[in-house]
């Protein structure tokens, strides 16, 4: 199964910003760093926002969970990277109740990925 709408999927500037590229972030450094080592940058959030949907549309789904507030959606796969490289990543989604687009949680490597890429 894949993420359902992902054409619509909801990507917010400050999440890239502010999160997934902060290394300044308590929560996000870790993450910023590892998908600078891949290319990416805040200047240039737009381009990991894109290889995320991109990942989104060429890996299916691994887990799919019903909460109390909407359904949370994992995909897993390599992901294209600025710097051609495809390390493996786990991508996390969430569809609030009564809406039907995507909006990004989160996105982090896998354990067994190879940090030196493929």
């Amino acid at each position: 199964m894949k993420l359902p709408d992902v054409e619509g999927a909801v990507l917010v500037e400050a999440k890239f910003t502010a999160y997934l590229l902060d290394e300044t972030h308590q929560e996000g450094r870790g993450k910023a760093l590892f998908f600078k080592r891949f290319g990416s940058s805040v200047t240039e959030w737009g381009l990991l926002a894109h290889a995320l949907v991109e990942h989104a549309r060429a890996h299916n789904v691994v887990k799919m969970e019903q909460t109390r507030f909407g359904t949370r959606y994992v995909v897993e796969g390599e992901l294209e990277t600025p710097v051609g490289r495809r390390p493996l990543v786990r991508v996390v989604w969430f569809v609030p109740d009564g809406e039907s687009v995507p909006y990004l949680v989160t996105a982090y490597p896998m354990e067994s990925t190879d940090d030196q890429g493929t």
